[in-house]
């Protein structure tokens, strides 16, 4: 729930800065900025992005608190990317 609470609070500042800069019918910008950027960082986190060679030697060497500490990350990180996200999609399609 905190890192809901604080994707939240990244998207209000976000939005409120596109808003200074750009006015209301780009109020999307940052806070569309910031959720990608959450998504890549949770995609990078998780493993996905490696080959199955690759992510059988990562599972193979990495102790389980690794593993866990990588997991909560990611889920972490897309927590705080969802908010972002919804933001930025209704802004997007209500304001222009």
């Amino acid at each position: 729930m905190k890192y809901l609470f604080i994707g939240t609070i990244l998207s209000i500042i976000g939005v409120s800065i596109s808003m200074l800069l750009w006015g209301m019918e780009r109020a999307y910008f940052i806070s569309g900025i910031i959720g990608c950027v959450l998504i890549v960082i949770a995609m990078i986190m998780s493993g996905s992005m490696v080959s199955g060679d690759r992510m059988r030697a990562n599972v193979a060497t990495e102790t389980r608190e690794h593993r866990d500490e990588r997991n909560k990350f990611t889920a972490n990180s897309f927590l705080m990317a969802i908010p972002n996200i919804l933001i930025t999609i209704i802004l997007y399609y209500f304001v222009k």
